[in-house]
């Protein structure tokens, strides 16, 4: 099944963009912020949480860095328009840290003073390891200036995670996508697991607030054992998943009284997320597939 995962993946340069779009539909909310309040407002009547994300972080000038912060105070006025129950999500890079530190820190203390006024939260993306100490370093900086409305993401592939852990007070933890090198990065499917429950119990045992970021089953249940033996309450915890993925799981973790967040991303650079996330894991390649299949042919 790897094998036919990865044959995928390197078809997808000669796919027809529209056939990405039927691929990615179930999985991206669409090109505009009215897609993606709308997918908001089905979420939460469904007792899920949600997060924004505004694709296009790959930006080559001031302005568009910029332009992004921009769209982000938008979003945050139609959630607080809207009274929807979502956050948001950002991606340095595309607040300007590859053109200019200050540049980006400026962007990201905008966004996060907008978030405070309308009492809402931002998350930090965390993206390739060559940002990671940029994306902690401006975390702890805008985070120590009184922003608790602030929060961060670690990846348990990572060999530096549990070492991360100390200081952060409120993290979404996954498992992470990025191609890295064995020197940095877990290769091993078990050790990363492994890794990503050492950190949960280090992020607990400091009291940090956790968003438990994962689709494998297993890593669910033990993340189930983990916060039931530290005899958490359900609101210092919740589980986050991404917008298609396995939505009937995220149902019985909302059944059973678990607070569950479900990414949402939208914006006119679709095609481009689509490729990327579906060449640094095939195997979500082979489930979108199997899953367009079933709904085509009948399961």
């Amino acid at each position: 099944m790897a094998l036919l995962d990865r044959a995928l993946v390197r078809l997808l340069p000669a796919v027809p963009k529209p056939v990405v779009q039927r691929l990615s539909s179930r999985y991206i909310a669409g090109p505009t912020l009215d897609d993606a309040i709308r997918v908001v407002r089905k979420l939460n009547a469904k007792g899920k949480l949600a997060t924004i994300d505004v694709l296009g972080e790959d930006v080559t000038t001031p302005d568009e860095a910029r332009a992004i912060a921009g769209q982000y105070h938008d979003v945050l006025a139609r959630i607080d328009e809207e009274q929807l129950d979502s956050n948001i999500s950002v991606k340095l890079t595309g607040l300007g840290l590859e053109l200019d530190y200050d540049l980006c820190r400026e962007n990201l203390e905008a966004v996060v003073g907008d978030a405070a006024a309308r009492g809402n939260f931002v998350r930090i993306d965390m993206e390739d390891s060559s940002t990671t100490d940029r994306t902690l370093q401006l975390y702890r900086e805008v985070h120590a200036e009184g922003s608790g409305n602030l929060g961060v993401v670690l990846q348990a592939y990572l060999r530096r995670t549990v070492a991360d852990v100390p200081g952060l007070d409120n993290v979404r933890l996954c498992k992470g996508i990025y191609v890295e090198s064995p020197e940095i990065a877990f290769r091993e499917f078990e050790a990363v697991r492994a890794n990503f429950l050492r950190s949960l119990e280090a992020l607990i045992a400091q009291g940090s607030y956790v968003g438990i970021a994962t689709h494998d089953e297993y890593l669910i249940r033990e993340s189930l054992r983990i916060v039931h033996e530290a005899g958490l309450p359900h609101d210092r915890y919740e589980f986050q998943m991404l917008l298609g993925v396995r939505p009937e799981r995220a149902d019985e973790l909302v059944a059973d009284g678990h607070r569950l967040r479900v990414y949402v991303p939208y914006g006119s650079h679709w095609y481009e997320y689509s490729v990327r996330r579906l060449q640094e894991n095939p195997k979500m390649a082979g489930y979108i597939a199997s899953d367009l299949f079933g709904r085509v042919f009948g399961r």
